[in-house]
């Protein structure tokens, strides 16, 4: 397998940006597609369909191609797999059938490969991403490999979308199916935030609603120990430093601890919504405003990814949250380039929503605040 990594931030930049790549003969049949909101996906996917590219495509918060972190613009990740080895699947599901859509997808692809694995991207802010995950292993087991984020919308949290040839959805999922007998993939989802504090108890939770931490309620809790000012409805960056700095870690009995920032306040009892489910009586604990060493968690996971299972690749896709880009700053590019130096293959990724990826030594799961790698690599 071939990739090659094009952007540009118009159609026609698109359009030369593919030429130019088949000018040494070179033939893609799939794209990774991540754009901007702002950009005209109808048209980009006329151009990739004429040119005979299957897609899988999704909206985002922003775009990178190998080193360089773009906005606004479109990111597009071309790959030349046998055409016998890969499927596209697209579904919606207005009526939030989540678990269903998701089964009868990994039936589909199981009816085509003994043996699939799944790169899949979903929009809309009320997708229950772990629900997605539920139906895919309900068919193929516990042990699918399942990797993606979730689409973006340029930091509005208002309207996402997915695409492929011909079909778009504003509450729907994109699912690249690969035969893994001939594909190899393999993802490392690190999110490196360090806890800080003793354990504490969830006391009541409703799904990802979080009333109270220890019979004290979530907000207050998070305010006093990461000694947040103007804890008040006037303060509108409060949201945003709860969630990209002071996050709950959701303890799990297997496997690293899973992110569980608050993203939306209810002020009437200082409760907040999840960007995950938080199972009243599990353990949490709090986090510590993140670092280089946030970073350095990352690049070290990947490069033990490296060591252990993927020594070689043809290609990467980074699904990074675009909670991580808020809180590293400049710091993201590193982490990017790190990853990037790793493998020392073309790259494509883009600022999501959401991660979806297996927690280091736990279960497939839906993150926060996460970098999901994801490698690729033609057997």
């Amino acid at each position: 397998m071939k990739a090659k990594s094009i952007k540009g931030t118009s159609v026609a930049e698109i359009s030369i940006a593919l030429e130019n790549s088949k000018a040494d003969g070179y033939q893609p049949t799939l794209a990774i597609v991540f754009l901007s909101k702002k950009q005209d996906h109808f048209t980009i996917c006329k151009v990739l369909s004429d040119a005979g590219i299957a897609i899988f495509g999704a909206s985002t918060n922003g775009e990178f191609i190998d080193e360089e972190i773009l906005s606004e613009s479109v990111a597009i990740l071309l790959l030349d797999i046998k055409q016998e080895h890969f499927t596209i699947l697209f579904d919606e599901f207005p009526e939030k059938d989540y678990r269903k859509k998701s089964a009868a997808i990994a039936k589909k692809a199981l009816g085509k490969f003994s043996n699939p694995a799944f790169l899949i991207s979903c929009s809309h802010t009320e997708t229950d991403a772990e629900q997605l995950l539920f139906g895919f292993e309900d068919i193929i087991g516990k042990n699918v490999n399942v990797y993606g984020g979730a689409a973006g919308d340029d930091y509005t949290f208002l309207e996402q979308f997915v695409f492929t040839n011909g079909k778009d959805s504003k509450r729907g999922m994109v699912v690249l199916a690969l035969d893994e007998d001939k594909i190899k993939i393999k993802g490392r989802a690190t999110c490196g935030w360090n806890a800080v504090g003793t354990i504490r108890t969830v006391t009541k939770s409703e799904g990802n609603h979080v009333f109270t931490v220890d019979h004290i309620p979530v907000l207050d809790m998070t305010a006093k120990y990461g000694g947040i000012q103007n804890v008040s409805p006037d303060n509108e960056n409060l949201i945003f430093e709860i969630a990209s700095t002071f996050p709950l870690q959701l303890q799990r009995e297997k496997g690293d601890p899973i992110m569980r920032p608050g993203l939306i306040i209810d002020w009437t009892d200082h409760s907040f919504y999840c960007s995950g489910s938080v199972p009243q009586g599990s353990k949490v604990r709090f986090s510590l405003p993140p670092d280089f060493d946030v970073v350095d968690k990352v690049i070290s996971s990947c490069e033990e990814l490296k060591a252990t299972d993927m020594p070689e690749a043809d290609a990467l896709i980074i699904f990074s949250c675009a909670g991580r880009q808020v809180a590293l700053g400049p710091m993201i590019r590193q982490e990017i380039e790190g990853l990037k130096n790793i493998w020392n293959v073309p790259l494509a990724g883009f600022f999501s929503n959401s991660e979806i990826a297996r927690a280091n030594g736990g279960n497939l799961e839906m993150h926060s605040l996460t970098n999901c790698c994801v490698v690729l690599k033609e057997k």
